[in-house]
């Protein structure tokens, strides 16, 4: 039997998968970029949905997209669990879908009003949010990145005056 660089034929020809074993909730945690994301959903309260069920589709803002807000709604948003559930719900959809799947057009978010998709060959948006990462497999859904916090048509983010 031939090797090369110290490996068999058979091992090179021989594919190894990875099992999942985080969560949609542990892989935003596990990939570092969304610690504010996943604040946010643990004080919205969502961490057992969506760590339970699914599958789901997260659009999972960046620590960098949560700063682009204005000064002070995320301090807002913080003292009001229920607006902030729902703003963390708009960020996910029903269903398993791999950017490669995303098809242009509205789809129906957890939290009950449809965002709106723009795919193309070079970039994918999410209510003009780009997704930055993608296709971070978890064992109920995938995350994709994106560098927007995205809200509900017509929704605004109390800001506190300085």
């Amino acid at each position: 039997m031939h090797k090369l660089n110290g490996a068999s034929a058979d091992d090179i020809t021989r594919k190894t998968y990875t099992a999942l074993t985080r969560n949609v909730v542990d892989t935003v945690v596990a990939a570092g970029d969304f610690s504010t994301f996943a604040a946010a959903i643990k004080i919205a309260g969502l961490t057992a949905p969506l760590g339970a069920r699914g599958p789901f589709t997260v659009f999972a803002p960046t620590d960098e997209a949560f700063r682009k807000l204005p000064s002070g709604a995320y301090e807002v948003l913080l003292k009001d669990p229920a607006k902030l559930a729902a703003i963390m719900n708009y960020h996910v959809i029903p269903g398993y879908f791999d950017v490669k799947d995303l098809k242009s057009g509205e789809v129906k978010t957890l939290q009950g009003t449809t965002l709106t998709a723009a795919i193309s060959a070079a970039h994918a948006h999410v209510n003009g949010a780009r997704i930055t990462r993608a296709d971070l497999a978890a064992t109920n859904g995938v995350v994709h990145g994106i560098d927007a916090v995205i809200l509900p048509k017509r929704w605004r983010l109390a800001v506190v005056p300085v």
